[in-house]
């Protein structure tokens, strides 16, 4: 079992999982961070630390295609390891539905 991040996160990445993450799993993309399956340890203690929420073990039926989406923007966008600078606009998309439109392909600057 690996957590996965979702559509919690487009348009927030808050960035305060990265910071607890014992083994640097995640990776950043230029609107959200994803979670590498293969390396995620399943310790848990990124999901309560997200302030969007986003944060979903991959056995939660949430999860759904978010699961694959982590795994293939993980192999695309580069490992981030260390808490970030979120959007200024960040708590206007916090707690929005649907925002998988808004999900941008493109690795973080």
């Amino acid at each position: 079992m690996a957590y996965v991040v979702t559509d919690g996160c487009i348009r927030c990445k808050y960035m305060d999982c990265v910071s607890v993450c014992p083994v640097d799993c995640f990776y950043a993309g230029e609107n959200m961070l994803v979670i590498h399956p293969d390396e995620c340890i399943d310790c848990g203690v990124c999901e309560p630390e997200c302030p969007a929420e986003a944060i979903l073990p991959d056995t939660d039926p949430r999860a759904g295609a978010w699961a694959a989406l982590n795994a293939e923007y993980a192999a695309k966008w580069p490992n981030i390891t260390e808490k970030g600078t979120p959007p200024d606009d960040a708590d206007d998309w916090k707690g929005k539905d649907g925002k998988l439109a808004l999900l941008s392909p493109a690795p973080a600057a």
